[in-house]
């Protein structure tokens, strides 16, 4: 009966082995290798004069583990703080009186008019009067400089000339 599989022109065909292949080696058992016993109860011998000392350990080093956790939950906390904290300097400086979690409240960067007419002699009444009648900034400033022209005009007795 002829072969008539997908496979019957390559019947015919001759193999040629590789000079590079070879036949393994047969693989030997070392002697002192034996099969388990029925019961493996007498490998599974444990010493229990070791658990005291096991478990002491095991105590000192979850303490341990638990004090690096809160030091290093309370150093990244303080870097997280450090960090918010030079942000709100940074954005302080381009506005200051910015707070994040509030309303922006303007803040003089300079010295401001209250602080240089009480050097110049105001009292807190004269302040206090200042900003009751609503004087306008520009009014405040015209004010300070009349205060510091009167004080340039004023001798001064460390000056006079013999």
């Amino acid at each position: 009966m002829p072969d008539h599989s997908q496979y019957a022109a390559a019947t015919n065909i001759p193999l040629i082995k590789s000079p590079s292949l070879r036949v393994p080696r047969q693989i030997e058992q070392p002697h002192d290798v034996h099969p388990l016993p029925d019961s493996v109860n007498a490998y599974f011998a444990y010493p229990f004069t070791l658990e005291p000392h096991v478990l002491t350990f095991e105590s000192s080093r979850r303490s341990t583990l638990a004090a690096h956790a809160t030091r290093r939950e309370a150093y990244l906390r303080s870097r997280e703080e450090d960090k918010e904290r030079r942000k709100r300097d940074v954005l302080r400086k381009i506005a200051p009186g910015f707070d994040p979690q509030g309303v922006l409240m303007p803040m003089r960067a300079t010295p401001s008019a209250s602080t240089s007419s009480w050097k110049s002699g105001a009292t807190v009444t004269d302040i206090e009067m200042n900003k009751q009648h609503g004087k306008s900034a520009m009014d405040d400033l015209v004010d300070q400089l009349a205060a510091m022209e009167a004080a340039a005009k004023l001798p001064s007795s460390s000056t006079k000339v013999t």
